[in-house]
């Protein structure tokens, strides 16, 4: 039977750079997929938005196995954004979001900036209310993360994709830099009309016994609860130095946690690793929310956002 949240009458709504969503919550790409094979257990469509696997213009494989280590707080990917394209996500994950009413934003990547553009294009015609533009996956050779540590390709990259769509463009970042405020101020004045972050932390596992790496790649984004810390603060650091909205990502489990980053000054935020360990946390994190922004006083999250008092 699906579960459908209550309703409360704190007001939830966001407006994330022109995409309106009814809640803060949606998922962290590729932790969810488009999210049909939950369908029968829970109303896909309740979130504030469905953000899709990061999608290429052609299917990638991803990176050879061994690709999951788990560790203590957390867990090591290298999956390496396999996906089947983007024909397929428009045929069947698309429509299907928004034949549900769910808000759909799509994860664009790309090993090149041609590929990132040719990805928006393909899509100008399909259900989408906004772009996420991945700039931060480690987990690539050509394309994520080294587009995303430096200003100049920054700037490029998400130029071309401001020039390609007039929809909400979401860039992605990743913490693996030196100032990660500076990357942000470049992709505000490359046309972004919001920032997320933060992607993975580079890390890796080794086991003593067999003297051998626990991923086939080495290292690999590091996510989950230890992670939490970090994208505070960087969350805390980009809202204090960009005038667009920001999206929280980062060890996220439970409402309390949403409401810091929000406290902070985000505006909303993804459930990424707790995904895997409980498949309906984002939706119980969403009905959890209201309820505990009314033990709190909290009549309105617009009120209350970036309220951190120092």
């Amino acid at each position: 039977m699906q579960r459908k949240p209550k309703e409360t009458s704190v007001n939830l709504s966001v407006n994330l750079g022109g995409m309106a969503m009814k809640n803060p919550v949606t998922v962290a790409s590729g932790t969810f997929g488009a999210g049909m094979e939950y369908h029968d257990f829970v109303d896909v469509a309740a979130l504030g938005a469905v953000t899709t696997k990061g999608v290429s213009l052609n299917g990638w494989k991803g990176n050879a196995s061994p690709r999951i280590a788990e560790t203590a707080s957390g867990m090591l990917n290298s999956i390496g954004l396999q996906n089947p394209g983007v024909q397929h996500l428009k045929d069947i994950e698309l429509p299907w979001l928004a034949e549900i009413g769910a808000t759909a934003m799509v994860n664009v990547s790309g090993h090149s900036f041609d590929e990132y553009v040719a990805v928006i294009e393909a899509l100008e015609e399909a259900p989408v209310a906004a772009y996420e533009v991945n700039i931060s996956c480690p987990n690539v050779d050509a394309g994520g993360m080294t587009m995303g540590c430096h200003v100049p390709s920054v700037e490029k990259v998400v130029s071309l994709c401001r020039a390609a769509t007039k929809r909400p463009l979401i860039v992605k970042l990743t913490p693996n830099v030196t100032d990660i405020t500076e990357i942000a101020k470049a992709a505000e004045a490359a046309g972004a009309d919001g920032i997320s972050l933060i992607n993975t932390l580079l890390g890796m596992a080794v086991d003593a016994r067999t003297r051998r790496p626990k991923l086939a790649r080495v290292v690999g984004g590091y996510s989950g609860p230890a992670v939490k810390p970090v994208a505070l603060r960087c969350v805390w650091q980009v809202c204090n130095a960009v005038k667009i909205p920001v999206i929280g990502i980062g060890g996220i489990t439970c409402a309390q946690d949403v409401l810091e980053f929000i406290l902070v000054g985000a505006h909303a935020v993804e459930i990424g690793t707790m995904n895997f360990v409980r498949p309906d946390a984002a939706f119980r994190i969403a009905e959890e929310l209201p309820h505990l922004c009314q033990q709190l006083g909290i009549k309105n999250l617009a009120e209350f956002r970036g309220t951190l008092q120092l």
